[in-house]
């Protein structure tokens, strides 16, 4: 029997660092399924999903401890949502614009209002082109709810993008 498992962790950036961890996972048998991982400053973060025998996950855990020196913190769950099947449509969400504090808050404020589930999330200030003007740039995986009104949640984002003076975008993604 194959235990779903969720990995995450934080540690100073250093060479060998996944490689490491995807050796700890080969070496008892584990299934290394999917991750994100990257830099951000100095430190490396990830997440990672795996399934790992049921008779190895004690040898498992005890083979991460070496890891952990140098300052990796780890926190491993037991993926609870595994064989669970997403409900409801699927839309991405891009949002580019001037940078200024509350962009993320203001708009994932109108999301949770909505209930919609933010799936995934990457954002990063860049300078633009011409003016070399700081910009905001983010990315959103969103999963909406059966009941979301998607017009009402466009106009209110869409009221929210004009007083911050960002491009809110919407695109439906095509179901799984």
């Amino acid at each position: 029997m194959q235990i779903p498992l969720v990995l995450t962790l934080v540690s100073p950036d250093r060479t060998g660092l996944v490689e490491s961890l995807a050796r700890v996972v080969a070496d008892h048998d584990g299934n290394w399924l999917e991750s994100r991982m990257c830099r951000l400053g100095g430190e490396f973060a990830g997440i990672l999903r795996m399934e790992i025998p049921a008779a190895k996950k004690s040898a498992f855990l005890e083979a991460l401890l070496p890891l952990q020196q140098g300052g990796l913190q780890m926190v491993v769950r037991v993926d609870q949502s595994a064989g669970e099947v997403a409900t409801g449509r699927q839309t991405q969400l891009e949002i580019v614009g001037s940078d200024r504090p509350g962009i993320v808050r203001d708009i994932t404020s109108a999301l949770a209002r909505a209930g919609v589930n933010v799936e995934e999330f990457s954002s990063e200030i860049a300078s633009a082109p011409m003016s070399g003007e700081t910009l905001f740039r983010a990315f959103a995986r969103l999963q909406l709810p059966a009941h979301c009104d998607l017009a009402a949640l466009k106009t209110d984002l869409e009221k929210i993008a004009a007083d911050l003076l960002v491009d809110v975008s919407f695109a439906e993604l095509p179901g799984k």
